[in-house]
C-alpha cells in the first residue's frame, strides 16, 4: 500500500519524538542536578564532622539539636606512609549504600579520618524523587498530546467543512464558500476557492451557450443549402442559375467555416491557458498592439490616439491571452468607428493595478443584453458573435476583469476595459 502524506500525521509523531526528547532531557538535568546538591551537601558535612573530629571540638553545640546522621557515621583513623589527599567514594554493601571520605587528621604522623555514612535513605529518596519527575513528566506529555491531536483537528476542521461543502456541489448547485465563517487563517483559501467556482460558473454558463449557439448557427446555413439545392431540383434550370445556387452554397459554408475556425480558437485559447506565465512589460505590449493597428486605422480614414501610464509594468502572465483582449478591442472598436472618428487606446494606473481602456466613437452597445455570451452580435456589422466571450475567457484565465459600457461624456461610443489585478498578476520591480 502507498504510503499517503498526511501534514496532521506528520505534526503529531514530530510532536511526539521533539516533547520525549525534550521530556528525557529534562529530566535527566533535573535528576542529576538534585543528586548532585544532595551529594554536596553530604560531602559538606562530613568534611564539618572530620573537622570537629581533628580539631578536638564538639561537632554540636549546646544549643543545637542532635542530627539523626550522627548516629550513622562510622568513624575509623587510618595511618599510611604515603600521603593521601582528601577523597570521597561510594561502596555498596547488601542493600546499602555508605558514602566514605579520607581526611588528613594528623599529617606528621600520616594518620588520617576515615569517616563512613549510611546513605541508603538518601538514595532512597532520590530514588522516589526520578519516580515522580517521570510520573510528572509522563501526566504532562500525555496532556500535551491530548491538546496537540485536539489541536491539529481543530486546524483540520476547517479544511473538512470547505471539502464537505465542495463535494456535495455540481456544475448546477455552485455556491459560494461563507468566507466569514472560516478562520482569518483559511480566509485567504476561502476567497481562492470562491475565485474559482465563479470562474468554473461562468464556464458552464458559457459552454451551454456555446454549444446552443454553435448548433442553432450551423443549422442555419444547413438548413439555406438545402432549400436552394431543393428548390433547384424541382426542375430543370439554366446555367447561370446553377452557377448562382453553387455561389450561394459556397457563400454559405464560407460562413459555416468562420464558425468553425473561431469555436477551435476556443480550443487554442484554453490550451494558451495552460501555457507558462512569462515575466512582462504589459506596457510595451500595448505599444506593440497599437503599431500594428495604427496603420489599419488610418486605411480605414481613423485616427488611433494611444495615452500609456505609467512607463513600465511587470507583471508575470500568459502574454497570448492578453494580446487576444487588447487585439479584440481595438478590431471591435475600428470596426464600429465611422469613418474620420478617432480611437483611444490608454492605459493607466490605479489602487487595483492597470487598467486598460479602448474608447471608441461607434455606436455604442445595449446595457441589457450580455455581450459576453456566445453568438452575441452588436449592430448590423459582420461576425460571428465569439470574440468578446473568447476575451473574457482569457481575462477570466489571467484573474482580470473585462467591462464593456457606452461612454459617458456626451459622446457616442464604447469604453472597453481590462482591470489586471496586481495580485493576481504578480507585479514585479521593473528593470532598467
Amino acid at each position: 500500500m502507498l504510503y499517503q502524506h498526511s501534514i496532521r500525521r506528520n505534526f503529531l509523531i514530530q510532536l511526539i519524538i521533539s516533547l520525549a526528547s525534550l521530556i528525557l532531557i529534562f529530566s535527566s538535568i533535573l535528576y542529576f542536578f538534585i543528586e548532585n546538591s544532595i551529594y554536596d551537601n553530604k560531602h559538606h558535612e562530613l568534611i564539618q564532622y572530620a573537622k570537629s573530629i581533628a580539631s578536638s571540638n564538639p561537632i554540636f553545640k549546646d544549643d543545637e539539636h542532635l542530627n539523626e546522621d550522627i548516629f550513622s557515621l562510622k568513624v575509623e583513623i587510618l595511618s599510611s606512609e604515603e600521603k593521601l589527599e582528601l577523597s570521597q567514594f561510594q561502596t555498596i554493601i547488601n542493600t546499602h549504600t555508605y558514602l566514605t571520605i579520607v581526611y588528613p587528621y594528623n599529617i606528621q604522623n600520616n594518620t588520617y579520618l576515615k569517616i563512613t555514612e549510611d546513605i541508603s535513605s538518601t538514595k532512597y529518596l532520590l530514588s522516589k524523587i526520578l519516580n515522580y519527575i517521570f510520573i510528572i513528566n509522563i501526566a504532562g506529555f500525555i496532556l500535551v498530546l491530548i491538546y496537540a491531536i485536539a489541536l491539529s483537528k481543530m486546524l483540520v476542521s476547517p479544511l473538512k467543512t470547505i471539502n464537505a461543502k465542495l463535494s456535495n456541489m455540481n456544475e448546477h448547485l455552485m455556491k459560494p464558500i461563507e468566507i466569514d465563517k472560516l478562520p482569518k487563517e483559511f480566509s485567504d483559501l476561502g476567497i481562492t476557492i470562491n475565485h474559482l467556482i465563479s470562474r468554473i460558473q461562468n464556464f458552464v454558463k458559457y459552454q451551454k451557450e456555446l454549444f446552443i449557439g454553435t448548433a442553432h448557427e450551423l443549422k442555419t446555413p444547413l438548413a439555406v443549402i438545402k432549400l436552394k439545392n431543393q428548390v433547384t431540383l424541382i426542375k430543370k434550370r439554366s446555367p447561370e442559375e446553377y452557377i448562382d445556387t453553387l455561389n450561394v452554397t459556397n457563400r454559405t459554408i464560407d460562413e459555416m467555416n468562420i464558425i468553425v475556425s473561431n469555436i477551435l480558437n476556443i480550443g487554442r485559447q484554453e490550451g494558451a491557458q495552460l501555457d507558462k506565465p512569462t515575466e512582462v512589460d504589459v506596457i510595451q505590449i500595448l505599444k506593440a498592439k497599437a503599431d500594428d493597428f495604427h496603420l489599419l486605422a488610418e486605411n480605414e480614414q481613423k485616427k488611433l490616439n494611444i495615452s500609456f501610464e505609467p512607463n513600465g509594468f511587470m507583471a508575470m502572465m500568459q502574454v497570448t491571452l492578453l494580446n487576444q483582449i487588447i487585439q479584440n478591442f481595438l478590431q471591435n472598436a475600428i470596426k464600429f468607428t465611422p469613418k474620420g472618428k478617432s480611437i483611444m487606446l490608454r492605459s493607466s494606473q490605479d489602487e487595483v493595478g492597470l487598467l486598460i481602456e479602448v474608447i471608441d466613437e461607434g455606436c455604442g452597445v445595449d446595457d441589457s443584453v450580455d455581450l459576453f455570451a456566445p453568438f452575441k452580435r452588436q449592430g448590423n456589422k459582420p461576425g460571428v458573435g465569439l470574440g468578446l466571450f473568447l476575451a473574457k475567457s482569457a481575462a477570466d484565465a489571467l484573474g482580470a476583469k473585462i467591462n464593456i459600457k457606452n461612454r459617458e461624456d456626451n459622446i457616442d461610443g464604447t469604453v472597453a476595459s481590462l482591470q489586471l489585478n496586481s495580485k493576481l498578476s504578480c507585479i514585479l520591480p521593473r528593470h532598467n
